[in-house]
């Protein structure tokens, strides 16, 4: 068995867009910068992603240097979208924890609106004090997150998704293996451990970064759509219910909360602490 060592590293600049692979990434304390900074919402301000439309997989942001992001979609032009000037905000519900983000402008709203066919709005995470705290009893006080589901980073290993792709060949839907990845739309991937070495995890290193490994990850129907195509299907959940549930869910890959700040890179060592 080699060392452990980083993979892959990706960021989501808009939540439940296209990931991005990164050779290196910025660890803030609430996440990978230009990770999850920016979001789809619809009317009542609730937080729109793949599970409710799963074209956003094939939606792209690309991040510009001043923090912007340009837009593209199949069969829509591009877009370029500034970090909006602070001014009032507005509550977006995130499975209903509520934090403040500032829209966007009506040539965003219009753009995913159009390409969703739903009334929705892009909103923008801009200061400290508007991100929501981690989920108590998983945290330290004052730990917050950007707009991700409940935790700063997402971490998968290579030899676990060998693991369930192993376990889906022998199951009744082989014919969707075997499954990438990004199904799992993880921050960071390891390679060089056991199957399901994770499942053991307390504290990691990854380089000269440390971070907490607050709980597992519960799977939704995001991790059965393509990301390449946007069509679902029945699996992994359908493997992960048989052989991966604990406590009422489906788990693949373990939450992050970081306890340092730095640089880490692909080809980093990763530590396991306890």
């Amino acid at each position: 068995m080699s060392h452990p060592a980083v993979r892959s590293l990706h960021v989501h600049p808009v939540k439940s867009l296209r990931a991005l692979a990164r050779d290196e990434a910025e660890v803030q304390p609430w996440g990978l910068a230009g990770d999850r900074r920016w979001a789809v919402v619809d009317g009542d301000g609730k937080v729109v992603t793949q599970r409710r439309h799963a074209r956003m997989a094939l939606a792209t942001a690309q991040q510009g240097p001043d923090g912007g992001i340009v837009l593209s979609a199949p069969g829509r032009a591009p877009l370029a979208v500034g970090v909006p000037a602070p001014r009032s905000t507005v509550t977006v519900d995130i499975f209903d924890a509520a934090v403040e983000a500032v829209p966007a402008g009506a040539a965003a709203d219009a753009w995913f609106s159009d390409y969703l066919k739903d009334r929705v709005r892009l909103v923008h995470l801009d200061a400290p004090e508007h991100r929501r705290p981690i989920e108590p009893g998983y945290a330290r006080p004052g730990e917050t997150v950007s707009l991700a589901d409940g935790y700063p980073l997402l971490v998968t290993t290579t030899a676990s998704l060998d693991a369930l792709n192993s376990l889906l060949a022998r199951g009744d839907h082989a014919d969707e293996g075997p499954l990438p990845m990004d199904r799992f739309r993880p921050n960071l991937v390891v390679e060089g451990t056991d199957p399901w070495a994770e499942d053991g995890w307390t504290r990691i290193a990854v380089g000269e970064v440390t971070f907490r490994v607050a709980k597992p990850c519960g799977r939704c129907v995001v991790t059965t759509t393509d990301q390449a195509t946007a069509a679902r299907g029945k699996e992994p959940l359908r493997t992960l219910a048989r052989h991966r549930k604990f406590d009422g869910r489906l788990v693949f890959g373990q939450n992050l909360v970081p306890d340092t700040t730095g640089t880490i890179r692909v080809g980093d060592p990763v530590t396991i602490l306890g």
